[in-house]
């Protein structure tokens, strides 16, 4: 895919589920997203890339009752065709959506768990 998703599960901490092959994507994701730590919906375009920070679609929590967020940096060809957080939405979940369903309630979401 084409983008660093980062978010948390029910009992699991923050941590990227999707690293678009970095071998380190936290540089990445701090270039997007330092300076709006607290905004819980978030849109931004840096340069050729996107940014989305969105809760969680079917409002799911993690075990302290906080709504989950998740964080995307978006990467062209795909990036191109977002201009709005509802656009990002629209276009990201459904790629992720399969997946997130599968783990969040996972007590270790990582692809060795068992």
């Amino acid at each position: 895919m084409r983008f660093i998703w980062a978010t948390r599960g029910r009992t699991w901490g923050f941590r990227f589920l999707d690293n678009n092959d970095f071998a380190d994507p936290l540089p990445q994701y701090e270039l997007m997203f330092t300076g709006n730590e607290t905004d819980s919906a978030l849109f931004k375009r840096a340069g050729t890339n996107v940014g989305l920070r969105f809760p969680d679609p079917l409002n799911r929590e993690d075990a302290a009752g906080r709504p989950i967020p998740h964080e995307f940096v978006v990467f062209p060809p795909l990036a191109d065709e977002i201009n709005s957080l509802e656009q990002g939405m629209d276009l990201i979940w459904p790629l992720v959506a399969d997946t997130y369903a599968s783990i969040w309630s996972q007590v270790d979401p990582s692809p060795d768990a068992k």
